[in-house]
């Protein structure tokens, strides 16, 4: 017997590469490639720096109230996280503890099934059509939850709100999580249904549409008492988990929603360019309703393009993974970053 025996062995979720080099065009994790905005770098040149000798509210109140206001609810309906990927560790946590296992895409964000073993709650994945799309009927059957992005990741696919009115209605008696990190690049947002179905939780993230990938805030959506049980969950585990600047930052973004929604527009006006391109080229790629693309070559296989690609100081993402081997997923840049990306792609081509 040694103390190793007693240590939690957990196979972690592999974040997107943070690579140093020099004149790079960083197209692999999703991020924003528009400036949060004015209002932010003006909350942050205003921040006391005095503030951070005090703990910050443990709540968030303030973002907390701005962000419920934005979306027309009641602060209660608000839960603050440190970065979505908390929230959603702190959902699984809290939703996902009944006998039956909970279902998710078998082509969906990694990291849920690293919580359910690093929390030891059953799982079963369910395996996507042919297409990518997601059935709904895999998910009617008895199960202890479920869970799926929309648009979903890294395929980019949307699920219609009635589709998922249908899942709600035929899993009543478990909690159904949302994950809507991409929604604001051009889907409709659940967050309409919250009256209707008091097992919906939705969650979203300032990394993505509101271009705070650096800053870590998350929020979930859900009934007073869905969230209030949340808060209890927080409350045991870290109960400061937003520093003050960032709260003031939170806030500031909120506030300056009309400039941030004209930068998602961008961003799907570039995607749809990007994307008529590419199918121009010969790529296969399923209808994207995020800040990025799918892609696959049915002559070049996407291994051999990402190495290329790396080459010329371009980065996309890569899965070796069963099924998506032969795709790419590449971050919605600036126009001048993707048009870098075409010229590569087109050289790597004629070769």
């Amino acid at each position: 017997m040694s103390w190793r025996d007693n240590l939690r062995q957990v196979e972690p979720y592999v974040a997107g590469e943070q690579p140093k080099m020099k004149n790079l065009i960083k197209l692999n994790t999703n991020e924003n490639p528009y400036d949060p905005g004015e209002k932010v770098r003006e909350a942050i040149q205003r921040f006391d720096a005095n503030r951070l000798r005090l703990y910050p509210n443990a709540d968030a109140e303030n973002l907390r109230h701005a962000l419920a206001s934005y979306h027309h609810l009641e602060d209660e309906q608000v839960f603050i996280g440190n970065g979505s990927d908390e929230v959603l560790a702190l959902t699984f946590l809290t939703c996902f503890n009944g006998e039956k296992p909970i279902l998710f895409p078998d082509i969906t964000y990694s990291f849920y099934p690293v919580y359910c073993e690093l929390y030891q709650i059953d799982y079963h994945k369910v395996p996507l059509c042919d297409d990518f799309t997601i059935n709904k009927e895999d998910y009617y059957g008895d199960n202890g939850g479920v869970i799926f992005p929309n648009p979903n990741a890294p395929t980019g696919l949307l699920l219609s709100v009635d589709d998922i009115k249908d899942i709600l209605d035929h899993n009543r008696d478990a909690v159904v999580v949302i994950d809507e990190a991409y929604i604001d690049f051009g889907g409709t947002s659940c967050l309409s249904l919250l009256d209707d179905y008091e097992n919906l939780m939705i969650i979203k993230t300032f990394s993505k549409f509101r271009s705070l990938a650096g800053s870590r805030l998350g929020a979930a959506y859900g009934n007073k008492e869905l969230i209030s049980h949340l808060y209890d969950v927080k409350n045991s585990f870290n109960s400061y988990p937003i520093d003050a600047l960032n709260q003031a930052i939170g806030e500031a973004s909120v506030a300056d929603s009309a400039y941030i929604e004209e930068n998602a527009k961008k961003v799907m006006a570039t995607r749809i360019r990007i994307s008529a391109e590419l199918r121009e080229l010969g790529f296969m790629i399923p209808e994207s309703y995020a800040n990025f693309i799918f892609i696959s070559h049915p002559e070049v296989k996407a291994e051999y393009l990402f190495k290329e690609l790396r080459k010329k100081g371009i980065i996309v993402r890569y899965f070796n993974a069963n099924r998506i081997n032969n795709y790419l997923r590449v971050s919605i840049g600036t126009d001048e970053q993707m048009d870098a990306f075409m010229a590569g792609v087109k050289e790597i081509l004629s070769r």
